[in-house]
């Protein structure tokens, strides 16, 4: 058996920032509003035509490959986890084997939104533990701005989501005491409607059903979200998930160097940062310059803390998140 460990890291956002003013020229909003109830000050758009989920996702992706120190052809699978495929199918990560140009390895796509990379990271894990792959390539990307409804009616949502990717690449390390320790996923689809985008779907309304009825006041197709209900559970599961993997490895929340929470709420990390009694330096929050990421806010947040110099080898790195499903889970790494 091998242990795996994040041997590369790359995040991408693009360039078109929009601030919250610029927010409240197109809905009934303000600056105050939103980093009162979420933290947010600026998030990230894709302008139209320049760049896709999978795009970024490459993008990303090369970064975390070139500080690796391998080469793409030593990749041996993909990992592509995002609730904003280019297409409805196939998934994105055989348009990342197809744009990276590599072999013709096998690609997955993971979708559970919020926990999408945790889950990722799991399965990469798992392959790498068991012998299968040496390398594998973990990406958690993005693009919401194209299907938020950005007017007043949408705004309890369209305030706080942001478009970026980003990428790990794990490989085998023969350490047992380094990498990544152990993971932790659960799931709660009794919930799943509380945090949902039902339309398009087979289930109850396709294209078809859609065009059909063309009626402009037909919601299904924004996504949709019980806050309170959301956020009462995050604090629940976000407390439940960190403390069973410190507890699995026989841990501490004073043994955490480095916290790096999904960015879905500064309220919920900070909730947590308190309950756990951590200083700043051990949590790394980014969600006011990149809003909520989904699958793509851990990795970038991991890669920022990593560049910024907060994560040095020997440190113990969690990694937890809480969303859509509901589905939550956390990594244990010692870097």
């Amino acid at each position: 058996m091998y242990n795996s460990k994040i041997k590369g890291l790359g995040f991408f956002v693009p360039d078109n920032v929009v601030t919250n003013d610029d927010l409240s020229k197109r809905m009934d909003t303000n600056d105050a509003w939103i980093q009162e109830r979420t933290g947010i000050q600026e998030r990230r758009h894709v302008i139209k035509g320049e760049d896709t989920t999978t795009s970024m996702g490459v993008k990303a992706a090369r970064i975390a490959i070139e500080r690796a120190g391998i080469d793409k052809d030593d990749i041996d699978f993909i990992v592509f986890a995002t609730l904003s495929p280019d297409y409805y199918f196939p998934g994105p990560g055989v348009l990342v084997q197809r744009d990276l140009g590599l072999p013709t390895v096998g690609a997955v796509d993971i979708r559970n939104q919020c926990s999408g990379f945790v889950y990722g990271i799991s399965l990469a894990d798992q392959y790498i533990k068991t012998g299968m792959y040496k390398n594998v390539l973990v990406i958690g990307s993005e693009l919401h701005s194209h299907g938020l409804d950005m007017t007043t009616r949408g705004r309890g949502v369209s305030v706080i989501f942001g478009d970026g990717a980003g990428a790990a690449v794990l490989s085998r390390e023969e350490d047992p005491d380094k990498g990544i320790l152990s993971t932790h996923l659960h799931s709660e689809g009794q919930h799943a409607e509380e945090l949902s985008l039902i339309a398009p779907g087979m289930g109850k309304r396709w294209v078809t059903d859609i065009l059909e009825d063309n009626d402009p006041e037909d919601e299904s197709y924004y996504p949709y979200m019980n806050g309170q209900f959301v956020f009462k559970n995050a604090v629940v599961r976000f407390s439940e998930v960190i403390m069973e993997g410190l507890k699995q490895n026989n841990l501490q929340t004073s043994d955490i160097d480095m916290l790096i929470p999904h960015q879905a709420n500064l309220r919920i990390s900070q909730f947590i940062q308190k309950k756990f009694g951590l200083s700043d330096e051990q949590v790394y929050n980014n969600i006011m310059k990149y809003g909520n990421t989904t699958a793509a806010s851990i990795p970038i947040a991991l890669t920022e803390a990593w560049e910024s110099g907060k994560i040095k080898e020997g440190d113990l790195v969690v990694l937890a998140a809480f969303g859509s499903g509901f589905t939550w889970g956390s990594v244990i790494i010692r870097w």
